[in-house]
């Protein structure tokens, strides 16, 4: 056994340590993936979408079909949706509720992830994964998102954990020690039945993908490793049948409601988003290399030691480094596959972060013992660039809203201060901490730093530019009952808050002209111009946040001109 598997499990036998790693583990979980998950209103076209079509099953309790605006949508599965669905009943329609399946979801595999890191290497390198992966931000951005993205990441992930069980990777005393309900079926056939429900449950959070990025990691590392054997575990019957059992009802059934389904979802939604370009996300080969690097901030530079550690375990990739390549194969397969895609979104190679942030955290920290030169600057050098993204961060939110404006006026302002306070310490000392040579220390700090921050500091209050919510929620106020509400020139990810936020589907101004009283939304200066010269009767003229709103009456002789107001 190696001194990074003896030493450090040691010191963390110490109560205090014990109870410092509980309470850092447990506040960076809850900052990173639950706080301010209401924050900001729906951002993008697609937010706005998935959660209206969740609000829409929830009201018609109608849990197979998919309904947008009352209309059939198959654009994804319904897992995400009946998870939105469930937490709107739970706790009312809103942001938060909408977001809280991703928060759960990405929680639920960073455990999954953090007892494999357990049970293949350490406690030592499960700790560090649970500190590290949270705080990416791939994994806080998506676990922020109303959408499908973390919840199929989750799901897979869950299923390659169960995967590495069934190919042998975790040690067999191990095995046994796992499973103390296995009186009915051996633990194999347990974990197979396990296996096929995750993979079940992944199909019916985006689709046949799973499968797909699933068989391909554990074929390569089975091309690799020499161990066909083993990989065929994962296709045990009780595996099929939990599977078919778990993914193909709702297939079916909406495939017996709406003849088009298979059309529409498998054809348009899959082959078509994969073969041609013609959902206009064209993006060049090399794409996703950047976007990785993205993704795994802060801890970018682990990448290092990484790839140096990968080396080594196809060197010795019948032995000890069978894990190291299982991680890789898992982790580079969806990028490699998604490369080759005609559509390209950031959020196709979420599934390759979690077992990437492993083999960084286990790379680093074996080598970090053996007084590796390249990973100490590794660790120093992602602490330091975690200091300048809090920097950063507090220098743009003192910008947007000023410095007396910066918390919450809420009865916690005070504990929100001490704690933003307390995190700016500890950025201080983790990079003193660096200057000293000390990279666990100073990565120890860093974590506390980026909790306090990340759980203090709402940074991005600025709906009126990246959401719709703020003027939604004002047109709401003064909207009348026979009411229209139109849209000029407002880009469509804009135009899909509002339908949300208002509950009715919103029309364009030169698709539809109103023949009563309407609000139009402005969003641009051409609009004024244009709407000048029609007949159209100008009641009012408002300012709410981002855009100007006009109300107008039905056609008149008399044309009123149209004055923009200052914003």
């Amino acid at each position: 056994m190696t001194t990074a598997e003896t030493s450090p499990e040691k010191n963390a036998t110490a109560p205090a340590l014990r109870a410092g790693w509980v309470v850092l583990i447990c506040a960076t979980l809850y900052a990173c993936y639950f706080s301010h998950l209401g924050a900001i209103g729906f951002l993008g076209p697609d937010e706005p979408r998935y959660a209206s079509v969740a609000r829409g099953m929830a009201e018609s309790r109608d849990w197979i079909t998919p309904r947008l605006y009352g209309k059939p949508w198959f654009e994804k599965p319904p897992l995400y949706y009946w998870g939105a669905a469930l937490s709107f009943k739970l706790f009312g329609v809103s942001e938060a509720a909408a977001r809280l399946p991703s928060a759960l979801c990405a929680l639920l595999a960073t455990l999954a992830l953090a007892w494999l890191a357990w049970r293949l290497y350490s406690a030592e390198i499960a700790r560090w994964l649970l500190l590290l992966l949270p705080t990416t931000v791939a994994m806080i951005g998506f676990s922020h998102a109303a959408a499908p993205d973390m919840p199929f990441s989750a799901m897979l992930t869950i299923t390659m954990v169960f995967a590495g069980v069934l190919v042998r990777l975790v040690p067999s005393n191990h095995l046994r020690s796992s499973w103390s309900f296995t009186s009915f079926a051996s633990p194999i056939s347990f974990t197979s039945l396990l296996f096929g429900l995750f993979l079940g449950l992944a199909v019916l959070a985006k689709g046949p993908a799973a499968v797909i990025l699933c068989g391909g990691g554990i074929f390569f590392w089975a091309l690799f490793t020499k161990r066909w054997r083993d990989a065929l575990a994962v296709v045990h019957p009780a595996a099929i049948a939990a599977f078919a059992i778990t993914a193909l009802p709702w297939y079916i059934l909406c495939a017996l409601r709406s003849p088009d389904f298979f059309g529409i979802f498998i054809v348009e939604h899959n082959f078509k988003r994969y073969l041609t370009p013609e959902f206009q996300h064209i993006q060049p080969f090399w794409f996703y290399f950047p976007i990785v690097l993205v993704a795994v901030l802060p801890w970018t530079l682990l990448l290092l030691p990484t790839a140096r550690e990968l080396a080594r375990s196809f060197q010795d990739r019948l032995g000890v480094g069978a894990n190291g390549i299982f991680l890789a194969t898992w982790s580079i397969f969806p990028c490699l596959f998604f490369s080759f895609s005609q559509s390209k979104l950031p959020g196709y190679i979420l599934p390759a972060i979690p077992p990437l942030m492993l083999l960084c955290v286990s790379a680093s920290t074996r080598l970090l013992a053996a007084n590796s030169r390249l990973t100490r600057f590794a660790f120093s050098g992602s602490a330091l660039i975690a200091v300048a993204t809090i920097v950063a961060a507090f220098v743009s939110s003192v910008r947007l809203r000023g410095l007396y404006r910066l918390m919450d006026m809420t009865e916690d302002a005070p504990l929100r201060m001490l704690v933003f306070v307390l995190g700016l310490l500890a950025g201080v000392i983790a990079a003193v901490f660096v200057l000293r040579r000390r990279p666990r220390a100073a990565l120890f700090c860093i974590v506390t730093a980026l909790v306090a921050f990340l759980w203090s500091v709402t940074v991005a209050r600025v709906d009126s530019s990246l959401s719709s919510r703020q003027t939604a929620q004002a047109l709401a106020g003064i909207l009348r009952p026979d009411e229209e509400v139109l849209v000029c020139d407002v880009a469509r990810s804009y135009v899909y808050g509002f339908n949300f936020y208002l509950h009715r589907e919103v029309s364009e101004w030169g698709q539809h002209e109103p023949q009563r009283q309407a609000l139009v939304v402005i969003g641009s200066p051409a609009c004024w111009s244009e709407l000048n010269g029609r007949k159209y009767h100008v009641r009012t003229e408002l300012d709410f946040a981002r855009w100007p709103v006009i109300e107008v009456e039905g056609p008149s002789p008399a044309t009123l001109p149209l004055r923009r107001q200052s914003q």
